[in-house]
């Protein structure tokens, strides 16, 4: 389980269709061989430590439902350790199961903040609710605003320097992940 508050921004050494290597510093301090880690999101498992490196897995489901592959060597991702019992809840439960990819339509300056609008697939937009919580790429963000078919980010000075949304443009790919109770409550209530 993830809380969403990014740990460091860390580098792709190399990847392919079925493993990643990233550099990093903070999150290689404590990290096992077999600790999970959110690689932009994705709860990953560390199969391979090396200096300030890891490796993990990409099985065919990872490719097919995130983003990874749409990363190269150079590309720069987000990191989160696993929560520790003794951690603050910072963000909210991220369980780093992807749902779904949306992709980043537009952005715009609003004060210091930045509105970034992410067109999502359908069956997503039920889960997402006006000032609840998603995570894109990893990051616990709050919706600023639902459309029929995407939703709008305030994402603050802060988030965007130490997240690598900074680096991203108009037409990329994003990992989401919806809050699980809202899925709880759905399939609850169909039964």
């Amino acid at each position: 389980m993830f809380t969403g508050i990014v740990e460091e921004v860390g580098s792709v050494v190399n990847i392919s269709d079925n493993g990643m290597t990233v550099r990093a510093e903070k999150v290689m301090s404590d990290l096992k061989l077999g600790d999970s880690i959110a690689v932009n999101g994705a709860c990953l498992t560390a199969v391979s430590l090396s200096g300030s490196e890891f490796s993990v897995d990409l099985s065919p489901e990872t490719m097919r439902r995130t983003s990874l592959g749409d990363l190269s060597a150079g590309g720069s991702v987000n990191l989160e350790r696993a929560l520790s019992a003794s951690d603050r809840m910072g963000g909210h439960i991220v369980q780093g199961h992807v749902d779904g990819t949306g992709r980043i339509t537009s952005t715009k300056e609003e004060g210091d903040s930045i509105i970034f609008r992410v067109r999502t697939p359908a069956r997503l937009m039920p889960y997402i609710v006006e000032k609840g919580f998603i995570a894109v790429d990893g990051i616990s963000l709050t919706v600023v605003k639902v459309a029929t078919s995407s939703f709008t980010l305030a994402v603050i000075p802060y988030t965007l320097r130490n997240t690598n949304l900074e680096t991203l443009s108009v037409g990329a790919r994003v990992n989401l992940e919806a809050d699980i109770l809202a899925k709880y409550v759905e399939n609850l209530l169909k039964r």
